[in-house]
């Protein structure tokens, strides 16, 4: 974390697993409607927005819908963009990101 919790106007940082850094502010956290958006900067790369809906699925549970839109920086960055939204990239990296969120809300849930 840079700067705040959760809340609007917090910045965080990441790096992938190429080392690669991208700077994430959220730019709408609304957690009683189901809905947190970021803007994210991978300078050098790309910037992009990111908004993620939760809804309440019929089976139970919960659906979630994420949708990213990017803008190359560069020449290396539009090929990530590229490669980031082909189809069967994107849906791996939806995949591996449910898991890791299931997996730290598990974790949470297990401190309480």
């Amino acid at each position: 974390m840079l700067s705040g919790a959760e809340e609007r106007a917090s910045a965080f940082r990441t790096r992938n697993q190429q080392g690669r850094e991208t700077i994430w502010i959220v730019t709408e956290y609304r957690p009683q409607d189901g809905r947190v958006s970021y803007a994210r900067a991978a300078l050098g790369s790309n910037i992009g927005l990111v908004d993620v809906t939760c809804t309440q699925s019929a089976a139970g549970g919960t659906d979630v819908s994420v949708q990213y839109t990017l803008t190359a920086l560069s020449e290396s960055g539009r090929d990530f963009v590229s490669k980031f939204l082909e189809p069967e990239q994107y849906s791996q990296m939806i995949d591996e990101w449910r898991a890791a969120t299931s997996d730290a809300l598990a974790q949470s849930a297990a401190k309480r």
